[in-house]
């Protein structure tokens, strides 16, 4: 069955998780590893741009806190697997980041209150996050954005049909057109379509140079032009001052 194409809000949301992703991992806690593992993030209201930063953050490694006295912000981030645990206080949250950060393993734990109130708890009880989404009471540190973390673009791929065949496939030519210490880029590249999930079930995204972008291309042209590629793909590089070179690739019939 032939897969409608991926729709411009699932596309803006990988982009902007991928955004996320390459400044997160590009913060000094990071290593090849384990990641953000060991580090808490507090992504903050949850609102739109935590949903895209805590995906970002899950799979950079991290654990992340959020809050949200909005029912259904809390409720829609369920369903979305955006967050593991929604619990009802910062003590319940930090019993859970606790021992992740312990393990130096991934969690996301929403606090179903008022962000500003627990944003008080949290410095009155010293609970510093090793990563911000903005300052808290002005008294944590905060993540700056800076020109060195701008990705150079976006190369996107997608498939017609059969995801589950075919994208790892063009994963593994994706892999293969890494320089060997893009060890950010494999993380992503391996854990991304866990933490998307059914939001980019046929599309993947990753933050990469134009001579990467430029490697894949020519690779799934060359593997669609030998018949080993059974369904149209699409791919897409999008640089950083929005222009876009697009391909599609058609099966070659017997």
């Amino acid at each position: 069955m032939a897969l409608a194409p991926p729709s411009h809000d699932v596309l803006d949301f990988v982009a902007r998780v991928a955004r996320a992703y390459a400044k997160l991992i590009a913060s000094p806690h990071a290593d090849p590893e384990s990641g953000l593992g060991g580090s808490l993030f507090y992504a903050g209201e949850m609102d739109d741009e935590a949903r895209a930063l805590i995906v970002a953050a899950n799979i950079a490694g991290a654990a992340t806190l959020a809050a949200s006295a909005d029912r259904a912000a809390q409720k829609q981030a369920m369903r979305d697997a955006i967050v593991d645990f929604l619990v009802t206080s910062l003590d319940e949250a930090l019993r859970i980041l606790k021992n992740q950060l312990r393990k130096r393993e991934t969690v996301s734990v929403c606090v179903a209150a008022a962000p500003a109130a627990m944003e008080c708890e949290m410095t009155e009880r010293g609970v510093a996050p090793d990563l911000l989404r903005s300052v808290v009471g002005g008294a944590l540190r905060t993540v700056t954005e800076s020109p060195a973390l701008l990705t150079p673009g976006f190369l996107i791929w997608s498939v017609a049909a059969a995801p589950a065949q075919w994208l790892p496939q063009l994963d593994a030519i994706a892999l293969a057109c890494l320089d060997a210490d893009a060890w950010a880029a494999r993380r992503w590249l391996r854990l991304a379509p866990r933490y998307l999930g059914r939001t980019a079930q046929a599309t993947r995204a990753l933050a990469c140079s134009q001579e990467v972008a430029s490697r894949f291309i020519a690779r799934v042209q060359q593997r669609a032009d030998r018949g080993e590629i059974g369904v149209p793909v699409e791919t897409s590089w999008r640089d950083a001052r929005g222009h876009e070179d697009k391909h599609n690739f058609e099966p070659v019939k017997p």
